[in-house]
């Protein structure tokens, strides 16, 4: 066995950074933030005692944490977390959404088992009022992996309609949760339903004035994709309801960004931005997919793209993270010119120029409009992130006490892990595929990228429960962590993890409320 010794050596010979761990934000207009100089933005938090499986393990961790830039200390009051634990929770907006949601999973999940898919012509079965509240101690709800059981007996004349608005249609509803596994349908099915729904999409769409509010229902569950491109710019805010105003608008906006790059792009060299210039160009071959990132017109149209913001947006600047969030939208937008179904061989080169221009236009602005509800997350020390985590951080040990636990009881802090899942919005922790099937869902939800989000990161932890349990040490925990097997999912995956992120939504929607002033 090795000593003590034998172990403080192996870190003193370890040069390399442990993957991870929340480096200092080069590029930034201002240094990263600093609790020792700043003690006034934060206060401090009292450290709470664990008991480390090992006695080792202190001194192991402590040598690990002085060797990583970990220097976030988001502390809150003790009291205000005191007081947002006592709080009880509403059961009946609890259940009367999770349930539903639970129930339906549970029968798709024993029509598969019993092998008895639904024939072609069958429809879903639409939803009835919402189901009546169960009774029983229900204080505490498990993650979706330990809710498929079967619900207590239910009272018919206990039914109470939501007292919060929901944002999950009933139409989404019958998708994620009334159908069965696309597994187990034909082609001719699929194709069937992708139909029905498109047209649905293509009817809306057409009308003179588009209603958003049904947009955004009809968009929770997934956008077709030849539609996508139109109903983002609509849903972000980027173009009007009215479809007579939208050309007008469209020239207009990219005239004026064009303006801005006229204007502002040759001072990218000048003493004064010249760093935030070459933090962008270093920035930008790191992202994905690499094969459409690298071609030389993508990334001048990305450079363009985030030194115009950070030039506009002096109070964040250019923080890393901002450029992930560029390429989503240019993805939507680019397929609507181009064959390729994998954007790894897309060939951008071959699409015309004043196309490409409408599309870099297209991407700076709804960008901008994501950006505009999220800043506090790139200013200066960077509070909207470290909020974030203190509240997922509280959620978490709320909804799964035994995973808040165990990490606990390894010393891995919340921060090490999920700043990134906050900063990149969990672009690198799931394929870009999936971010955009999050993202049809988070531009129909109110504060999709600031409050849904939350609930989605809460989701996707208690989603890995059961590895996260059988981790008994530090350093495989926290890499596990932060390099989760997702490389396969799909949107069967991602439909699951939305919805018992609404669940929770209604589950313990008080959480974030307490935070805000």
């Amino acid at each position: 066995m090795a000593s003590d010794g034998a172990r403080k050596q192996f870190w003193k010979r370890s040069n390399s950074k442990v993957p991870g761990s929340i480096q200092h934000v080069y590029g930034a207009q201002h240094p990263p933030f600093d609790p020792l100089l700043h003690g006034t933005l934060l206060k401090a938090m009292p450290k709470v005692p664990t008991t480390p499986v090992k006695a080792k393990g202190v001194s192991t961790f402590q040598e690990f944490e002085s060797n990583t830039s970990d220097a976030w200390d988001a502390g809150e009051d003790d009291d205000e977390l005191l007081a947002m634990a006592a709080e009880s929770l509403n059961t009946e907006v609890v259940m009367e959404t999770a349930h539903r949601v639970l129930r339906d999973h549970s029968q798709r999940q024993e029509q598969h088992k019993q092998q008895e898919p639904p024939g072609l012509g069958q429809k879903p079965k639409p939803v009835a009022e919402p189901p009546p509240v169960p009774s029983g101690d229900l204080r505490l709800v498990k993650s979706v992996s330990e809710s498929h059981t079967t619900c207590p007996a239910e009272s018919a004349d206990s039914a109470v309609p939501l007292q919060r608005s929901q944002s999950l249609p009933h139409s989404a509803t019958i998708v994620l949760g009334g159908t069965s596994d696309p597994s187990t349908l034909s082609s001719s099915a699929l194709s069937e339903r992708e139909a029905s729904r498109l047209d649905k999409f293509k009817q809306l769409l057409a009308g003179p004035n588009t209603d958003l509010e049904e947009l955004r229902k009809l968009s929770w569950s997934g956008i077709p994709k030849p539609v996508r491109p139109i109903t983002w710019k609509l849903l972000s805010g980027y173009l009007p309801a009215n479809v007579d105003r939208r050309p007008a608008t469209l020239r207009r906006k990219q005239k004026e960004y064009f303006a801005f790059v006229e204007h502002y792009y040759d001072s990218r060299n000048d003493e004064v931005h010249q760093d935030t210039y070459r933090q962008i160009h270093i920035d930008i071959p790191r992202m994905s997919p690499e094969a459409l990132i690298l071609q030389p017109t993508v990334t001048e149209i990305f450079e363009r793209i985030l030194f115009i913001w950070a030039i506009r947006h002096p109070a964040s600047g250019y923080v890393q993270g901002i450029n992930d969030l560029v390429t989503p939208f240019f993805v939507v937008f680019i397929c609507e010119h181009i064959e390729e179904e994998d954007m790894d061989v897309a060939d951008v080169s071959c699409v015309p120029a004043d196309v490409l221009r409408n599309v870099e236009a297209d991407t700076y602005w709804c960008m901008s409009k994501l950006l505009d509800g999220i800043q506090d997350n790139y200013t200066f020390a960077q509070p909207g992130i470290q909020m974030k985590v203190k509240m997922l951080e509280e959620l978490v040990s709320r909804i799964d006490e035994q995973v808040h636990r165990h990490l606990d009881q390894h010393e891995v802090r919340y921060l090490q892990f999920a700043f990134r899942w906050m900063n990149n919005l969990l672009m690198r922790e799931v394929p870009l595929r999936c971010t955009i099937r999050l993202w049809d869902t988070y531009q129909s939800e109110p504060e999709g990228f600031s409050h849904f989000h939350l609930y989605v990161c809460a989701a996707f932890l208690v989603r890995w429960r059961k590895e996260i349990l059988e981790e008994r040490d530090f350093q495989e925990l926290l890499l596990f962590l932060q390099n989760l097997p997702t490389a396969h999912w799909g949107d069967e995956d991602v439909s699951l993890l939305l919805a018992e992120a609404y669940r929770l939504k209604f589950a313990f929607a008080d959480a974030p409320n307490h935070y805000k002033k």
